[in-house]
């Protein structure tokens, strides 16, 4: 097992009803930013339950928060965070608006000239606007991370960033909330918390025993309840082992002491900064295809994964190649479809596009042993179409 530091000060407050605790999370006599979505939260009730929560609270509303957030939105927030001098914000939404957030909590008290360099340049935090979230989409896990990512429309670019100081003070999670999700945002959810894990344990073995095993019980929760959630969302039972999954998969401890790969998500975000797939199709489009060019460097892994998580037998070879057509199996067994030309008509010359980029930002190796090279991000993003 490889040497480690966990920090994790996010306080999550789990379970039907605790939303009457809201008051008790914020700072007295903040000024509040209220930030949301599409506007789904007005007809589900949420946002009604939240006002009535923040009455005794000074608050300004942002909302029009995107899927996949836009930088040249957020910068009107940043604008009008600072014209209103707000000293908290409270994101009601899911991944999208509280990876936003994050972002207005970074670039409110930026000092540079640009907050997109936080991004592309990696411009350090120096401060950040303190922040809590109400999650009405279980997916991302960004409730109890302190990472995110955000699109720029004009350079049609999507990048990720983070930080210690962009952990949220508190989060909400009601599993309730999922009965009035459609079931495209159902699917996603399991798609997504499912690379998530596979993205910190399908690398090579370095002997965290545990850690496998942790990972392999979010794995294997989500294969069991997966199809069941998706047409049972009111389903306390599994409505609520759903959101802890997706807490779970990336809230931090399921990376410590091991090798992590992300190449998923770096060619994942290219496909939706470009053709606007949502997060979660683009690494059901792209996983498969990464673990069949690096199967060899994966193999070792990938027969544990095949033997354990899907009850594999006969060669390791065989294994590891049934496990890989088990999970599109799975994706697409969950209604989420696994080629890019099933969702775009122009995929002739993205690998082209995305191994000019990844050259363009020295992107040159990546994945758990940096040898996710541009010829090899050419042939997974081919093998894709």
């Amino acid at each position: 097992m490889n040497n480690f530091e966990l920090y994790n000060p996010v306080k999550l407050i789990f379970g039907k009803d605790q939303l009457s605790k809201l008051t008790k999370e914020i700072p007295t006599n903040a000024k509040v930013l209220l930030t949301y979505g599409g506007g789904s939260i007005k007809k589900n009730g949420i946002y009604d339950k939240v006002i009535t929560e923040l009455k005794s609270f000074k608050v300004v509303e942002f909302g029009g928060i995107e899927v996949n957030p836009h930088y040249e939105t957020l910068l009107k927030a940043v604008a009008l965070a600072k014209h209103e001098k707000i000293d908290f914000i409270l994101a009601v939404g899911g991944g999208s608006v509280i990876d936003a957030t994050k972002f207005l909590a970074a670039a409110i008290p930026f000092k540079g000239e640009d907050s997109w360099d936080i991004l592309s340049k990696g411009a350090k935090v120096e401060k950040a606007t303190p922040f809590g979230c109400v999650l009405t989409l279980p997916a991302t896990g960004s409730e109890m991370n302190s990472g995110a990512v955000i699109t720029k429309v004009e350079t049609q670019e999507k990048m990720a960033f983070g930080s210690p100081l962009l952990f949220p003070k508190f989060s909400f999670s009601n599993p309730q909330v999922i009965a009035s999700l459609p079931k495209r945002q159902l699917q996603n959810g399991v798609v997504d918390a499912f690379v998530h894990v596979m993205e910190q344990y399908l690398t090579y073995k370095s002997d965290a025993f545990l850690q496998d095993r942790i990972a392999e019980g979010v794995l294997q929760t989500l294969v069991e309840i997966g199809p069941s959630v998706i047409k049972n969302p009111t389903d306390y039972k599994l409505a609520s082992n759903f959101m802890w999954c997706c807490t779970m998969a990336l809230n931090g401890l399921l990376s410590k002491g091991v090798p992590t790969d992300w190449a998923t998500h770096m060619i994942g975000h290219e496909l939706t900064a470009l053709y606007g797939l949502d997060h979660a199709q683009s690494l059901a489009v792209i996983a498969p295809n990464l673990y069949t060019v690096m199967k060899t460097d994966k193999h070792d892994k990938l027969v544990q994964y095949g033997k354990r998580i899907w009850h594999l037998s006969g060669s390791d070879d065989d294994i590891a190649d049934k496990a890989i057509e088990k999970t599109r199996d799975f994706f697409i067994a969950l209604g989420v479809k696994t080629k890019l030309s099933e969702y775009t008509d122009g995929y002739k010359n993205t690998a082209q596009f995305v191994t000019e980029r990844f050259k363009q930002r020295g992107w040159l190796g990546m994945g758990e042993q940096q040898n996710v090279t541009l010829e090899k991000v050419k042939e997974i993003v081919e093998l894709s179409y």
